[in-house]
């Protein structure tokens, strides 16, 4: 059978169990013609059934990759192996595939201890997940006998709704859920300032902005110079342009938050460094 549309959004893909809130950086590994290639990325949300993120490159429904995340508050990264379930541009919904009953108690534990958002309009685990992840249930395995014919017609048309309102808040929610978070990412204070030229030689990951559609008819022509933050992972936390044409300086800055570098280290240690970038735009 071949694989879900590979554009635009799956009516068929959902995401499952209980979704909480997260900014955290991930890598994402997808082999093609032989050859891994890593994209970075960040979390919007996480639960055991799945992840969405923000991620650097172009990826397909059905597409597998494999995935590691780095949660706060965990020594160990978590790695496993996820299907491409969901995107819409650059935010994508990914199914974990084969997680383990560890893995799936490592998550719950994480939250336990982070005690972070749970995400609005996402339902929680049901009895039967959680008989299959091992977490137990209150409630009597005599309940799925006990329902009849009424009962089951019921439950459908009760899953159906709630499938059709999860898909919607899912098409709704993306830049909504971007922009609270970066408003309340706290943007940490440059501790040196590394010149355009060093800075050059640390680059992992590089995205090229694209001339914007809306410049073309002026013909516009400039070279845009961005104030950029770059944090002790070597993730781009703040981009600023410092003048030029509004229309170019945007892609600069939107290309610029996809920018990986190597950790800046001082005396051995990584820091939160300050530079500047020139992008330059020719029709």
């Amino acid at each position: 059978m071949p694989p879900a549309p590979t554009n635009g959004h799956n009516p068929h893909a959902r995401r499952r169990g209980l979704r909480y809130a997260l900014d955290a950086p991930l890598d994402i590994t997808v082999l093609r013609r032989g050859i891994p290639d890593t994209v970075p990325g960040r979390l919007l949300n996480l639960g055991p059934g799945g992840v969405a993120a923000v991620l650097a490159a172009e990826l397909s429904a059905g597409e597998k990759v494999a995935i590691e995340i780095r949660l706060p508050l965990s020594l160990n990264p978590l790695r496993t192996r996820a299907l491409v379930r969901h995107h819409n541009k650059l935010h994508y919904g990914l199914e974990f595939v084969g997680l383990s009953k560890e893995q799936k108690k490592a998550i719950r534990n994480w939250a336990e201890k982070a005690k972070p958002r749970p995400q609005p309009g996402v339902r929680g685990p049901s009895v039967r997940e959680k008989a299959l992840e091992g977490g137990g249930s209150d409630e009597p395995p005599e309940l799925y006998s006990r329902l009849g014919a009424n009962g089951w017609f019921l439950l459908a048309v009760s899953a159906a709704i709630l499938l059709a309102v999860l898909l919607w808040r899912w098409n709704r929610g993306w830049d909504d859920l971007e922009s609270g978070l970066r408003k309340s990412e706290a943007i940490p204070r440059a501790e040196a300032q590394v010149s355009a030229e060093v800075m050059q030689k640390l680059i992992t990951h590089k995205v090229d902005p694209e001339y914007p559609a809306a410049a073309r008819p002026r013909n516009l022509q400039a070279v845009i110079l961005l104030d950029v933050v770059v944090g002790r992972d070597g993730s781009v936390v703040s981009v600023r342009s410092l003048g030029g044409p509004e229309v170019l300086a945007q892609a600069a800055v939107d290309a610029l938050r996809w920018w990986r570098f190597q950790p800046y280290r001082v005396d051995g240690k990584p820091v939160v460094v300050e530079t500047t970038v020139a992008v330059e735009f020719k029709p």
